[in-house]
């Protein structure tokens, strides 16, 4: 535990990319096994204890200290493990004088009960100085916000070892932590892992933003971007598997969608959800907005009366196997003639084709583009006819070309601290706009695109302006204006205002605006497509 303590305590203050690819190589390279494979389900998010949750964490600091200290520490700090670790009190024995590893952790962890794993993971934080405690939360909560993704870290992987990292990627979820057999192969000791007769995930080849660029539609063919989840659709030995585009296994929410594809091959496209929350249809295709699809999102268990009201399709993009046909080398056009024909051997009510936009040029796409609002359109993907299929974003080869945001004007109503180096900031702003009778009601929360300073002016109007005190958050003054920009918005039975922003962020402070002027809920109604 040690090791790895000292690895995440260097990667959190380390900015630098290549700085930090270094420091896991070098972790990995002396670390032995299992330790340096549980280290990296840590990193990558494949680590589940579900005996420990933060609930549990929470219980067991606010039995050793003043549960009122616990909760203002956590407020400034911003990070609940590394709160509970400087707060852990030093018990009145000697510390087992024998270190805990990484695998006895687990091991412990991950074979007792909910009821039991909290005294036990309680024994382990006894044992441990501050630092390994924080590792040790970290690791169990699978929360660790260091600055590592998890692509960054199988990069580390393959470079430590002389490997192909989309190699390494693409059998990756094939291989249960602690990932032996991929050391294995890493070091020479054994064959290189295969997919072979597993549905493994493969990268998803990703897009450039198209930013002021235009392109020539003689050499891109252009699509509409739908609004839903990005998917990988696998059938191989008569198992299938639906990956999101985090690699993430997300068959269990849509069970109807890994049922009715049973043609082997991979594909790619864009799950979504028929009709909307009452049940009516869409134009294109019956495609419902991302509001819809967001209550199917995370659940193990899908309820007969869901499957019904809201069932899920997949709109297909591309085609990675035709069967155990490797099709990623081909050009684009094409793998679109061979998914045009394998589209044909499926159910037309679960999987249909993203067609082509019809454009003359590069200026008629602008106008076809500038006339979509649809619900469940987020813009335009512009492909090159020519270009392989390949993970992650190569240059000149895709582009996303998202349509204009929607903006309102807002009134800020609460403001919560933010998270990492945002802790010690108001940085979570829940904003309203008025009713008919001059109700001001809560629209959406946002955080991003503001810049440090304009943090730090947000930050100063919240604790000059508060008028309320609710744990974290604080009530304030009803005076500013924020302008928000936002991607669509829905008709929502969760939230009072009866409506819902999707990617909401700040544009501007609107200083200018006197809050009385802001936007109207009726006003936000009219803009749901």
């Amino acid at each position: 535990m040690r090791a790895f303590a000292d690895l995440l305590d260097r990667l959190i203050y380390t900015r630098s990319r290549n700085a930090k690819l270094k420091l896991i190589t070098d972790y990995l390279r002396v670390t032995p096994d299992p330790d340096r494979g549980w280290a990296m389900a840590a990193l990558t998010g494949e680590l589940d204890l579900p005996g420990v949750k933060s609930a549990v964490i929470r219980t067991l600091i606010e039995q050793r200290v003043d549960p009122v200290l616990f909760r203002m520490s956590r407020d400034y700090v911003g990070d609940t493990a590394e709160t509970v670790a400087l707060l852990w009190p030093t018990p009145p024995i000697a510390p087992d004088p024998e270190p805990l590893s990484i695998a006895q952790a687990v091991d412990r962890l991950s074979s007792l009960s909910r009821s039991d794993a909290p005294a036990a993971l309680a024994a382990m934080l006894d044992r441990l100085d501050s630092d390994e405690r924080f590792a040790l939360l970290k690791m169990a909560t699978g929360a660790l916000r260091i600055g590592v993704s998890s692509r960054l870290a199988k990069t580390a992987l393959a470079n430590g070892f002389d490997l192909d990292v989309e190699a390494v990627e693409e059998v990756w979820h094939g291989i249960a932590p602690p990932y032996t057999a991929l050391f294995d192969w890493a070091e020479r000791r054994g064959p290189q892992p295969t997919a072979a007769d597993v549905p493994v995930f493969r990268p998803f080849m990703l897009a450039h933003p198209l930013e002021e660029l235009r392109v020539d539609l003689k050499d891109y063919a252009a699509e509409w971007k739908w609004d839903g989840i990005r998917v990988q659709i696998v059938h191989v030995a008569g198992t299938t598997r639906l990956y999101s585009r985090t690699g993430d296994d997300v068959t269990a929410s849509f069970p109807e969608v890994a049922r009715d594809f049973t043609t082997p091959g991979v594909l790619d496209g864009e799950l979504m959800v028929k009709g909307d929350a009452q049940g009516s249809a869409t134009e294109e295709g019956g495609a419902a907005s991302f509001n819809a699809l967001q209550q199917r999102l995370g659940r193990k268990v899908v309820s007969a009366k869901m499957l019904a009201e809201s069932p899920a399709f997949v709109r297909l993009y591309d085609i990675l196997y035709d069967g155990d046909e490797d099709l990623r080398p081909l050009p684009w056009d094409q793998r679109r003639v061979r998914l045009e024909a394998f589209v044909a051997r499926l159910d037309p009510e679960r999987f249909d084709l993203s067609t082509v936009i019809a454009a003359e040029d590069f200026t008629a796409l602008e106008g076809i583009r500038a006339g979509a609002r649809d619900a469940a359109i987020e813009g335009v993907m512009l492909k090159r006819r020519d270009s392989p299929y390949l993970g992650g974003r190569k240059t000149g080869l895709w582009y996303k070309w998202k349509r204009d945001p929607l903006t309102a004007d807002c009134v800020m109503m609460y403001a919560q601290r933010g998270s990492g180096r945002r802790s010690s900031f108001y940085s979570d702003y829940t904003f309203g706009c008025w009713t008919e009778d001059g109700t001001l009601l809560p629209v959406g929360k946002a955080y991003s695109g503001i810049t440090d300073e304009e943090l730090k002016r947000l930050d100063q109007f919240v604790r000059n302006h508060t008028t309320g005190r609710f744990g974290p958050v604080r009530e304030v003054e009803k005076t500013l204006v924020l302008e928000i920009a936002f991607d669509s918005i829905h008709q929502s039975k969760r939230h009072k205002s009866g409506v819902a922003m999707r990617f909401p962020r700040i544009a501007r402070i609107r200083t200018d605006k006197p809050a009385a002027e802001a936007d109207t809920v009726a006003a936000l109604e009219r803009l749901i497509t």
